[in-house]
């Protein structure tokens, strides 16, 4: 077996991008990551980073007009993604690759019930009776714990409290026993304590079913307890990508760096009221991005090379890659 074909999901030079009446957005730019079966990858960044953009480039649901995947590769069990149509897309989204996303309201039709939106994706892929559907569809509800399911099957989503419904999503997502399950910010727009209840929920469920997942978020706090490895992006690159413990025990690059000194600490001193720190200044406009480095303006380590080439990524370390001049 090659070495290529221990991977799940394999992407290469991954370029998305936006034409807008402005110009050019290139959302994603050139993105690589590699995902072994059971693996759980997570992908860090501030909005507007590229990792919403990542997910559905990978599930090939991006609005077009505007966005168009312009180059690269996605392969899924040895098949490019990019290589199928529409109808043979479709067969893969939902039972091999399904995805969470952030805003139930959003995804879930508000004029069906609960069950019925299960029911047709079991409907649609699986091809068992109406009934059957409804039976596993309660089963899926119990499985994610929502209390009740005979009865919540009937509800429609506006009758379920926010974390009711991603949990709704969750059965949805689940309901054909995904290979791959991407998960978009899955808590959000959560409370606190619900939030821990669905991350955990959902690493207990990948176990269980021996999923992949790829959990998308912009909580390093969150990353630290759920992933193996982790991919660090910023305006539509990568800028640095390794083992957990590696990222955390060793972060290379300035940006990333930074996303660490901005997480709340157990161990601050609270005497001495000690401020979180914050990296400086914006996000650089995806229309409008400088040539060298996309982070030096921001960068407290910046030095006259940054503003004018872009560095590649470069290994420092076994699986550490970082794209830094600082490293070369």
């Amino acid at each position: 077996m090659g070495s290529e074909d221990q991977y799940l999901l394999r992407i290469r030079d991954l370029h998305t991008y936006f034409f807008l009446d402005e110009g050019v957005v290139k959302a994603v730019d050139g993105v690589a990551l590699k995902l072994k079966e059971g693996e759980t990858l997570g992908i860090v960044g501030e909005s507007g980073c590229g990792k919403s953009v990542t997910a559905l480039s990978i599930m090939q649901l991006i609005p077009s007009p505007p966005g168009k995947i312009i180059k690269g590769e996605i392969y899924f069990e040895g098949t490019d993604l990019l290589t199928l149509s529409e109808a043979e897309m479709r067969k893969v989204r939902g039972r091999s690759i399904s995805m969470i996303f952030q805003e139930p309201m959003t995804s879930l039709n508000p004029v069906f019930t609960i069950g019925d939106q299960i029911s047709e994706i079991l409907q649609l892929h699986e091809k068992i009776s109406g009934k059957e559907a409804r039976e596993r569809s309660i089963e899926m509800l119990r499985m994610v714990r929502i209390p009740s399911p005979e009865r919540r099957v009937r509800d429609y989503p506006h009758h379920l409290s926010g974390g009711m419904r991603q949990r709704a999503m969750i059965a949805m997502a689940l309901a054909c026993g995904p290979k791959l399950m991407i998960a978009d910010e899955p808590t959000t727009a959560l409370d606190v304590t619900i939030q821990a209840q669905i991350l955990e929920l959902m690493i207990q469920l990948k176990r269980e079913k021996a999923m992949s997942l790829v959990l998308i978020t912009h909580n390093l706090g969150v990353i630290a307890e759920t992933v193996q490895s982790v991919v660090v992006m910023y305006a539509g690159r990568i800028v640095e990508s390794a083992e957990v413990r590696s990222i955390f025990a060793h972060p290379k690059h300035p940006y990333t760096q930074g996303l660490l000194n901005s997480i709340p600490r157990v161990d601050r001193d609270e005497t001495k009221k000690e401020r979180l720190e914050a990296i400086p200044g914006l996000v650089p406009s995806l229309l409008d991005l400088p040539e060298g480095c996309k982070f030096f303006e921001r960068c407290p380590n910046a030095f006259d090379r940054c503003s004018e080439k872009e560095p590649s990524l470069m290994e420092r370390g076994s699986g550490h890659f970082v794209r830094c001049w600082l490293h070369e």
